[in-house]
Parts: structure tokens; C-alpha cells; sequence
């Protein structure tokens, strides 16, 4: 399962791209998807 970490340059990032979880790096995009969910 690839996911938005895989574009990331972070070595612990790029370690855990591939876990089962919908990861989001800090950013626009995790904060406007908290606010919709929150």
C-alpha cells in the first residue's frame, strides 16, 4: 500500500511509506483534511 509518504525525502517517512495506515506528512493537505473531519 503505497501512500503519500513514498514522495517524501524524511528517511523515518520513507521507512514507514508502505505500513497499512493513510499516512499524511505535515502539511496543507493533513490540515485541511483535519478540519473536514474534525
Amino acid at each position: 500500500m503505497g501512500n503519500r509518504l513514498a514522495r517524501e525525502s524524511s528517511p523515518y517517512l520513507l521507512e514507514h511509506a508502505e505500513n497499512p495506515v493513510d499516512w499524511y506528512p505535515w502539511g496543507p493537505e493533513a490540515l485541511a483534511r483535519a478540519r473536514t473531519e474534525n
